[in-house]
């Protein structure tokens, strides 16, 4: 679609003059600050809502009905509480200080990439595994960029590794049914965080803005 191509088009030029080789006659004073790593995380989450639109809808088609179906709107189930769940009170999330948000995006998006990579291995059609491929990268630079604000900041990471998919004593799903919903119930909470987070940094870049990068035009013998 012309917004994926454009979105696509923004994330390439972006990546493309990050690692522009630097000018001989020219310095740059600062190097990336906290600004600029808020907005370029602002864009990403940005990115990955537009992918995640698409790679939604066709992983549901994958599942079939009801999963496909627009009216489809079932109770969460207990099984579906080890995804990490987004549905906080808005006025109590933005309660919450900056650090405390980042950290729980940080550990959030960590968590669900796991549950994301387990997907990878087993859908049936190539092509949807690419996809999924293909937008679990996204999502594995989406958490290091975070990490990246948080260190900006001077923010400490959240301790420890993000746990696994499934504790340890936690039984699969007992019929293909469950399981089918434990997939739709991680693609709407991985929507939701997404939608959520663009508004956080939204917010974020306007608190810490750019800095402003000055050039200077070295002396050669003038």
């Amino acid at each position: 679609s012309p917004t994926g191509d454009s979105w696509g088009i923004f994330t390439f030029l972006c990546a493309a003059l990050c690692n522009l080789p630097a000018l001989p006659a020219l310095n740059c004073s600062e190097e990336l600050g906290a600004g600029q790593s808020i907005q370029q995380t602002y864009d990403l989450t940005r990115y990955l809502e537009h992918q995640l639109r698409t790679l939604a809808g066709t992983y549901l088609n994958y599942l079939g009905p009801p999963f496909n179906e627009p009216d489809f709107n079932p109770p969460r189930l207990a099984r579906a509480e080890r995804v990490p769940s987004a549905t906080v009170d808005l006025d109590l999330w933005r309660g919450l200080t900056d650090n405390a948000r980042l950290a729980a995006n940080y550990r959030a998006y960590s968590r669900l990439l796991c549950y994301l990579r387990v997907l990878d291995g087993q859908v049936g059609t190539a092509e949807l595994r690419h996809r999924l491929a293909h937008f679990c990268a996204s999502l594995q630079g989406l958490v290091l960029s975070i990490g990246g604000v948080m260190s900006s900041l001077g923010y400490p990471l959240p301790a420890g590794p993000a746990g696994p998919p499934a504790p340890p004593g936690t039984p699969a799903a007992p019929n293909d049914f469950l399981k089918k919903m434990d997939d739709f119930w991680l693609l709407k909470e991985l929507q939701t965080w997404l939608w959520r987070s663009a508004k956080d940094f939204n917010r974020l870049k306007k608190k810490v803005p750019p800095a402003v990068v000055t050039l200077r035009l070295e002396a050669r013998g003038f």
